[in-house]
């Protein structure tokens, strides 16, 4: 009898370790399993003009940034302007994935804005989002030379990030 009413206890406990451990983990810090492999390869048209493509496989021999955005999000009007100043410093290449979006809806927010793209595609239908793992945007990728994923930031990048994170890691994969 002492058996059965300790199993449940038992279980229990495992589960509150769980719990406890959970809540000691940073929520906005989402591991991706593309850090140090390949960029997923795609071709996309420019939202500027459709009838040039781009594939991941331009920028090889180059350091660059996947920027995912829509006109609808609301955060990447948050790091909005960050980019542009960023690409003022042409430090990059950086690359728009224009995500879930209207064409003329996404021309009219980088002309409201600014475009701080060397070069914008479309991913209407969400296909490469989902083959990078966006779970939603905006999200950046810090892609090196060689293709390889090296640093994935969810959510808006901010001034911290950039100065902390991207670029410190920039002038390391350009050596």
């Amino acid at each position: 009898m002492k058996k059965k009413t300790l199993i449940p206890l038992a279980i229990f406990i495992v589960l509150l370790v769980f719990l406890a451990i959970g809540l000691t983990r940073d929520p906005s810090v989402i591991p991706s399993p593309l850090i140090g492999k390949p960029a997923p390869l795609f071709t996309a048209p420019h939202l500027q003009s459709a009838d040039q493509k781009f594939s991941p496989k331009d920028m090889l021999g180059k350091v660059w940034l996947l920027n995912t955005w829509a006109s609808w999000c609301v955060a990447c009007r948050q790091e909005h302007p960050i980019l542009v100043e960023f690409a003022k410093t042409k430090t990059i290449p950086v690359v728009g994935l224009n995500y879930k979006d209207k064409e003329a809806d996404g021309l009219k927010w980088l002309a409201r804005y600014g475009d701080p793209y060397d070069l914008t595609v479309t991913d209407k239908d969400g296909r490469i989002g989902i083959d990078f793992g966006v779970y939603g945007v905006p999200e950046s990728f810090l892609i090196d030379k060689n293709g390889i994923i090296r640093y994935k930031q969810i959510g808006p990048i901010t001034n911290e990030a950039l100065s902390d994170k991207i670029i410190p890691l920039i002038r390391e994969l350009q050596k």
